[in-house]
């Protein structure tokens, strides 16, 4: 076994207006892969929310006037100083998240690049000229910031939904004060520290805490926008407590996607991508490749040839370098999808292979696959977040793609099949905002990231996502 070493943990404090604030009371922030406690971090009070909010709101006023060369130059320099400091990154992501550091590290250069890209998008013109729809009269539409934004991230991608998220937010000429997950605050901090040496003081701030303090950033009343990346019930409740201050809000929220697995693709191939889709991150992927409905006619040997690989696939530490799939966040997590397994089973769906956890240290379930379960049933319809996969059986392609829109989530979808129309009429019928066809997971910086209905609005990612973080003005010229 070759472990790589225990990476020096950053000082777990706030950052507002460029300084590291100690803060009080005392969060225990766990290793998931030993269940050892390796830091403690505070609760952000009331007095340090506005704190923050004040440094972001005071340093609004210049960092809104700077030009967009300005701000794609801040941005490379961020870029820079990670790919600079990429291993220490993946092994802070591997140690907080639990994550393999092979996967961690494969996350770093699409990081950097993200922050490179919107660093481009700031100098594309983003006002607009109307033109004259009235004699003598002149419109123009005016792209700007909404000022003080504050950012909630998750668990699962800390490092990277912190970089989807400031990026386009400090393009638009933001300024932002974000609270990473309690469970794993050790990225963010450091990611922030490194920021803060670079962008001018204020411009962006951290406080750490649990749920209460994310509740007090929703409902400061100097905060114009709120993003936040979570499960439904959290958005609901976000989108309710904005509504008291007419905030806009930005909510990217849960999914259950659905792969429809047709009978003329390639089962050697769709079989070993699908189980690394679904195993991906423990399963704690909001787009992981967790309910596969496959046509009947192949249905018997896609099964059989699934379960063998995963099967094949044993839980490991995440700092190990030979390890494929690392723990679950926590062992509230842990018992959460055990207790999923466990209701699937009493409702009569058989679990071909998994449904319990190593006898070892740390927040661990092995690589579960359920089969026969109930199109209705919770394991279908509720986001399990960890690696459980369901294998449906379909009996005809419109079956498969009624199935697959039965769900409040509308995130991802994917398609497999060598039927160029075939997959060209089932993209046109799923009702989910990114589909995959032959493929699973890719995200892109130039491509939007979102989804319908219960997954929430707006969008990550691409030009969409400067125009979530803009307002826009139009301004008329009357001829004098």
């Amino acid at each position: 076994m070759s472990t790589v070493s225990t990476p020096t943990i950053p000082a777990l404090r706030h950052l507002i207006a460029g300084e590291s604030v100690a803060g009080s009371g005392e969060y225990a922030v766990v290793d998931p892969s030993t269940g050892a406690q390796i830091a403690v971090q505070p609760v952000a009070t009331s007095a340090e929310v506005d704190a923050a909010v004040a440094a972001a709101k005071g340093a609004f006023v210049s960092w809104r006037r700077t030009t967009a060369a300005e701000r794609s130059g801040y941005l490379l320099s961020l870029a820079d100083a990670i790919d600079a400091s990429a291993e220490e990154f993946s092994a802070l992501e591997s140690l907080d998240v639990g994550k393999p550091i092979s996967t961690a590290r494969a996350e770093l250069p699409g990081i950097s690049d993200t922050l490179r890209y919107y660093a481009g998008a700031a100098r594309v013109p983003h006002g607009t000229s109307s033109g004259s729809y009235a004699s003598g009269m002149h419109s123009r539409v005016e792209r700007e910031p909404v000022g003080v934004v504050g950012l909630i991230t998750p668990w699962n991608y800390p490092l990277l939904e912190a970089v989807w998220k400031i990026a386009p937010a400090l393009a638009a000429g933001n300024t932002l004060v974000l609270k990473p997950s309690e469970l794993t605050p050790l990225t963010t901090v450091r990611l922030f520290e490194l920021a803060s040496g670079i962008l001018p003081t204020g411009v962006v701030n951290v406080v750490l805490g649990d749920a209460s303090t994310g509740r007090e950033l929703v409902a400061h009343t100097e905060v114009s926008m709120i993003s936040i990346t979570g499960d439904v019930g959290t958005g609901k409740a976000v989108a309710a407590s904005a509504a008291q201050t007419l905030k806009r809000v930005h909510l990217e929220l849960g999914g259950k996607a659905p792969v429809l697995v047709l009978p003329d693709t390639d089962l050697s191939t769709t079989v070993e991508f699908l189980v690394s889709a679904g195993l991906v991150n423990s399963g704690q992927d909001c787009t992981a490749a967790c309910r596969v409905i496959v046509h009947d006619a192949i249905y018997d040997e896609f099964v059989d040839r699934y379960v063998a690989a995963a099967a094949a696939v044993v839980p490991g530490i995440g700092l190990d370098e030979a390890t494929t799939m690392g723990p679950l966040v926590s062992e509230r997590q842990r018992e959460r999808v055990l207790g999923f397994i466990d209701r699937a089973r009493s409702a009569g769906a058989q679990v071909a292979v998994g449904g319990d956890a190593p006898s070892q240290p740390g927040s661990f379930v092995n690589p579960t696959v359920i089969l026969g379960a109930e199109q209705g049933s919770e394991i279908i319809q509720s986001e399990v977040f960890g690696p459980v996969t369901t294998i449906q059986r379909g009996a005809s392609e419109a079956a498969m793609v009624e199935w697959a829109n039965d769900t409040r989530y509308g995130l991802s979808a994917g398609v497999w099949t060598d039927d160029l129309n075939a997959s060209q009429r089932v993209t046109r019928a799923l009702n989910f905002g990114t589909v995959w066809i032959n493929t699973h997971l890719w995200t892109f910086p130039e491509t939007p990231f979102g989804g319908f209905d219960g997954s929430g609005y707006g969008k990550e990612l691409s030009p969409m996502s400067i125009d979530d973080y803009s307002r826009f003005k139009h301004v008329l010229l009357q001829e004098r």
